[in-house]
């Protein structure tokens, strides 16, 4: 019995780490070239990335012109969402099918070294490629729309009001599969040259965090509302 036990615990740890240890296939257009070994593959890493950014930039070509705009975003397992007015040019544009690409980049500090030219930033990003579909069913729609929510601020869509049907209607969404992504990330102290280390200059990390601050109150906040438990404990982690 207990040789059974141990026989279904190792195939669940086994199991574990082979989702855990997932990879996105390489591409050309995803592979890191420049510092290859900052380079990450690992969905799960990517994932975390995503989750814990607020804010994705988004390029495009538009008759040759280039475009990159910031904008919120949301995932759902392996796709990415971006939604907006349906006047909004981006999302016209990225409904038609062309090819787009997304980023998404955590500061995490300052890499202060004793020479100017490797001063650096300690950082995780995750580059994805790909094209993006319009949302057309509407329980996509309103799943993607959830994430939205629950991306800014976790806990949020289940005290709101839900959207009406006027206003899922009067938004438009896109999904951008996963499925061609990298991860990029710099940890640790500065690299010096080596004749550089005797030089009395102080050296380090200056960690950086999102903080937030004291939430402030709507003036026309219904009286004794009380201050949600996700507002007051608010902070950015994937974990």
């Amino acid at each position: 019995m207990n040789g059974e036990s141990i026989e279904l615990e190792d195939e669940t740890i086994m199991f574990k780490n082979e989702v855990e240890s997932e990879k996105i296939e390489k591409t050309e257009r995803s592979q890191i070239k420049r510092l290859p070994q900052r380079g990450e593959y690992d969905r799960q890493e990517i994932y975390q990335i995503l989750d814990e950014g607020l804010i994705c930039h988004v390029g495009f070509g538009v008759n040759g012109q280039p475009f990159v705009i910031p904008t919120a975003y949301g995932r759902v397992d392996d796709r990415l969402y971006i939604h907006g007015s349906p006047a909004s040019r981006m999302l016209r544009t990225l409904k038609t099918g062309i090819e787009v690409c997304v980023t998404v980049t955590l500061l995490d500090g300052l890499v202060l070294a004793r020479s100017a030219f490797h001063h650096s930033m300690n950082y995780r990003s995750v580059v994805v490629f790909g094209t993006a579909s319009l949302v057309e069913r509407e329980e996509e729609k309103w799943e993607a729309l959830k994430a939205f929510t629950e991306h800014i601020i976790p806990g949020r869509w289940a005290e709101v009001r839900q959207p009406t049907h006027q206003e899922v209607t009067g938004t438009l969404v896109l999904s951008l599969p996963l499925t061609e992504a990298s991860a990029k990330m710099r940890s640790g102290a500065p690299s010096d040259d080596e004749a550089d280390y005797a030089l009395p200059v102080w050296a380090g990390e200056l960690p950086l965090k999102m903080t937030p601050l004291p939430p402030i109150a709507d003036p026309r906040l219904a009286p004794n509302t009380p201050l949600p438990d996700y507002v007051q404990g608010y902070g950015r982690s994937s974990n």
